[in-house]
């Protein structure tokens, strides 16, 4: 191995670079707040809910617990001890947001999109994660 290659061991007890850092924390913010949001929205309830609910086939019995998930699942996502938990979550979640849409015949770009985000705004903020991807620099 000559000087310019870095084992993997350096390269994680490099830093992550202050710009990645926090676009990272912004996108896992905006996740997070989507997620929240959504949460929300299902605690409120409304018309448009009940709508939605019935397009996608799915009980309003679910209602509550549903938002409980969403809820629990965003907040371990956003505390930056758990982040990584949460994503995992995050990522099940969204899978079934896919498969639901996906069932009754919906675009479900959005949420590959999210799945995306949820895991770029980690994958930005922890250096510890950029050995686990296959790119070479």
């Amino acid at each position: 191995m000559n000087e310019t290659e870095t084992t993997p061991s350096t390269d994680q007890a490099k830093s992550t670079p202050a710009a990645a850092k926090w676009t990272g924390r912004v996108l896992s913010g905006l996740v997070g707040l989507a997620f929240l949001a959504s949460a929300v929205g299902k605690f409120v309830g409304g018309a448009g809910l009940e709508e939605g609910f019935a397009h996608l086939g799915l009980p309003m019995e679910i209602q509550y617990p549903l938002a409980i998930l969403e809820l629990v699942i965003a907040i371990i996502y956003l505390v930056p001890q758990t982040a990584v938990l949460g994503a995992i979550l995050l990522t099940g979640y969204i899978g079934g947001a896919i498969c639901t849409h996906w069932r009754v015949g919906d675009l479900f770009v959005v949420q590959i999109i999210i799945g995306v985000l949820i895991w770029l705004g980690v994958f930005l903020r922890d250096r510890r994660l950029w050995a686990l991807m296959p790119l070479r620099s």
